[in-house]
């Protein structure tokens, strides 16, 4: 699949595509019925399909000290885009240049005129251009008076809600994996390099690999049943894991600690994927580490039924 840059002319091939305009970050039930449009739209034409993004995402341009809220990474977008069907991932570099283009121009300089855009596939509160000026009334008009086509799709409805990134974040920070789960029609998972700790899993007899949370969204510290992913074998692992800052020890470090069950293999500098699908309890500090050795156990028990 091509990850294709907005900054650089698109390669003929890929010419008159339909593109799937939004960031889609979380590439949720809303975002892949946008997605689905136009990959359908562009088969049925004989198309390619595209699926845009947007990095960083404009909120963290405007507002650079905003708590982490990402929910995948461009590396994960592209699997989940190319999984979905479309033939490239489109990255919008956000930046002071882009920010500054005017609606028309995003229109006619970028979409038709570098990328040949058949048509585009937005959901309804789609915005863009400079002071978030461009909207769907904007494509159809003034778009379709330059050739260039547009669709709409409807926000998706589901448990209780229209479901959003917003609600996904809100599931996420109140201990909710599951709801987060239903809404992504997958589990929320963090992807990292396995670095070297202070060892004192090891020392408890509950050996973890530990990854930094970077620009996640932080989810509701505590411990969780996790499945792990190692990117390099595919090999899938099921586990428990500490998210938090470790209040049992000192200094206070914000590590995502997955333990992972029946496993001995060294996983040190190797990537893998932690998918969170149970909150178990909330993260604490215990009077002895004996006491915190016994409550793991029991919370690795407590995974296990989970996760079988």
């Amino acid at each position: 699949m091509r990850w294709l840059d907005h900054r650089e002319p698109v390669t003929e091939t890929l010419r008159g595509a339909v593109i799937a305009l939004g960031n889609f970050d979380g590439f949720h039930k809303g975002h892949q019925a946008v997605a689905g449009e136009a990959i359908e739209w562009a088969h049925e034409q004989g198309r390619p399909s595209i699926i845009a993004t947007f990095d960083p995402h404009p909120v963290r341009f405007f507002e650079p000290d905003v708590p982490p809220f990402r929910l995948t990474t461009l590396e994960q977008r592209q699997e989940l885009y190319l999984a979905a069907g479309a033939t490239a991932m489109l990255v919008f570099h956000f930046d002071k240049e882009l920010a500054g283009t005017s609606a028309q121009d995003f229109i006619t300089n970028i979409l038709i005129e570098r990328f040949g855009a058949y048509g585009v596939v937005t959901g309804e509160d789609f915005t863009f251009g400079r002071g978030a000026k461009g909207n769907v009334a904007l494509l159809r008009e003034f778009g379709g008076g330059h050739g260039l086509k547009s669709r709409v799709v409807a926000p998706v409805e589901g448990h209780g809600g229209v479901v959003s990134s917003s609600r996904i974040r809100e599931a996420l920070r109140a201990g909710d994996p599951q709801l987060a789960a239903e809404l992504l029609t997958r589990p929320f998972a963090i992807r990292g390099i396995v670095e070297h700790g202070d060892k004192n899993g090891r020392k408890l007899g509950y050996p973890t690999a530990n990854l930094s949370v970077e620009n996640y969204i932080r989810p509701r510290y505590g411990v969780y049943a996790v499945t792990g992913r190692i990117l390099a074998t595919g090999e899938v692992l099921k586990g428990a894991a500490n998210l938090g800052i470790r209040p049992q020890f000192e200094p206070p470090k914000e590590l995502l600690e997955p333990h992972f069950f029946d496993f001995s293999g060294d996983l040190y500098g190797q990537e893998i994927e932690v998918a969170f699908h149970h909150f178990l309890r909330g993260e604490a500090k215990f009077d002895s580490l004996n006491d915190l050795t016994a409550q793991m156990e029991r919370d690795c028990e407590e995974a296990m039924r989970l996760l079988s």
